[in-house]
């Protein structure tokens, strides 16, 4: 078990060491291995009795991102050209920051900070990718690390499915959020309710945080192995290393359980054949699709899967009940106040004083907070992205094309856990899908003065 900080504490230091070498592809690495493992890490920490290095430990991923972001503004060799999502960014993170100021709502300026911290610190996340020297990414190369990663942890799982039991049982998950966040265990193995279904039938997690953040990581690698194996003709090309990988993402959705991240799952699948413009697979994913439906209300007719399934359909379960319950609150307390209700009112702040106003749903969470001009801007820089992601992946090839296939199909893989969770609070994912959308815009970015040229020569030559 000590592997697992130990491997946390490794990537962080090569990040940093690999910096003084302007080797930068070292922050990616520890998005990729570091984040993942995060709470495991920070659980083990505290379950050996290294308390006192949890909190250094828990700062690690944003003293990693401020240091490099840092290091970019000062080594950059020309001034950044803003693009339309870089101001929609930067404006929402200085809107928010304003509420910091602002003595609204119930919490304190501490409290407020940190809710700002985990509501809008994906901005300098983003421009962390943004400021990179794009020549120095190998995106085929990162791309193959989230494939490896989500091998890792098929494997892990492996071992937790035979043996029926959660890794989280041993290594002081429960008596970590305990500690430092005052949630004591709940649920029938110990640890809280998110490990299992109504019926009782158990999720697993493998190395992540819960097994909501697993099949969302699913999602991460599905999109990186789709942009990883097409080439720029349109051809899907699967070796033996990307049909490992994609089996072990199937392998992790399956028994992560997550409702919203499985349907987004096919949704990612339906929206590559999309973008390829693939009208065959498009038509034989119905009738698959269909297929499937079959053997599965064939195979769980009679068991507590197809009950959990249906009662979802029907919001029957408390599951989807309380997000119904949680959504109406949330747009109730929007309508009332529109500009939202002080920092810390919805979200992870005030779900650990049992206060939350909204919640499960990431667009609720943020408007509740600081208002519906927010989640506009929230919403905005969302559609461009996917417009951007969109239009590249058609017009573009290369480096370009690739990064633009992973954004907009996990764009789209994630808008329908948006409204079920609060996304930005799984922190692999959080971080990597930010990181990446700004190396899209920076790359986007630079294509454009090459673009302008190309259309002056033509000018020239009419």
């Amino acid at each position: 078990m000590f592997l697992f900080p130990i491997i946390y504490i490794f990537f962080f230091l090569y990040s940093l060491i690999g910096l003084t070498k302007d080797r930068q592809k070292g922050i990616l690495l520890f998005i990729i291995f570091g984040l993942s493992i995060y709470t495991i890490s920070l659980s083990i920490t505290h379950m050996y009795g290294f308390t006192k290095w949890v909190p250094y430990m828990q700062s690690f991923k944003e003293v990693s991102i401020v240091i490099y972001l840092s290091y970019l503004i000062v080594t950059a060799k020309q001034k950044i050209r803003f693009h339309l999502v870089d101001k929609l960014v930067l404006l929402l993170f200085l809107y928010a920051f304003i509420y910091v100021l602002i003595p609204l709502g119930s919490y304190g300026f501490f409290q407020r900070v940190l809710a700002f911290k985990s509501l809008c610190f994906f901005p300098v996340i983003y421009f962390t990718g943004r400021m990179m020297n794009i020549k120095k990414v190998n995106l085929a190369e990162i791309f193959h690390y989230i494939g490896l990663l989500s091998i890792l942890a098929a494997t892990v799982l492996f071992f937790e499915v035979i043996t029926n039991m959660h890794l989280q049982t041993y290594t002081g998950y429960a008596a970590y959020n305990s500690y430092f966040f005052d949630i004591e265990p709940s649920g029938n193995y110990g640890l809280s309710w998110t490990y299992e279904i109504e019926s009782g039938m158990k999720r697993f997690e493998s190395f992540f945080a819960n097994p909501l953040e697993y099949a969302a990581a699913t999602l991460i690698s599905v999109s990186a192995l789709a942009a990883l194996a097409t080439n720029n003709r349109n051809k899907l090309r699967l070796n033996n290393f990307t049909l490992l990988a994609l089996f072990s993402t199937l392998f992790g959705i399956t028994f992560a359980l997550s409702r919203a991240s499985f349907a987004s799952y096919l949704v990612i699948i339906y929206a590559y054949a999309w973008i390829m413009e693939n009208k065959r697979f498009i038509k034989l994913f119905h009738y698959g699709l269909l297929l499937l439906l079959a053997i599965f209300l064939f195979i769980t007719i009679k068991g507590d899967l197809f009950q959990f399934i249906i009662n979802t359909i029907q919001f029957k379960n408390e599951s989807s009940l309380g997000h119904v319950i949680e959504w109406l609150n949330g747009l109730d307390s929007m309508i009332r106040y529109p500009l939202g209700i002080g920092l810390g009112e919805s979200g992870r702040i005030s779900a650990f004083t049992g206060l939350n106003t909204g919640g499960e749903n990431q667009f609720v969470i943020l408007g509740v907070q600081v208002g519906i001009v927010a989640l506009a801007i929230y919403l905005t820089i969302y559609y461009q992205l996917l417009k951007i992601a969109f239009i590249n992946s058609r017009k573009q090839k290369g480096k370009l094309r690739r990064i633009s296939i992973f954004i907009f199909l996990i764009k789209m893989g994630l808008l329908l856990p948006l409204f079920t969770a609060e996304v930005e609070s799984y922190i692999y994912i959080s971080y990597l899908v930010w990181f990446l959308s700004g190396i899209l815009i920076n790359m986007v970015s630079a294509n454009e003065p090459a673009a302008s040229k190309n259309s002056v020569a033509t000018l020239a030559i009419q």
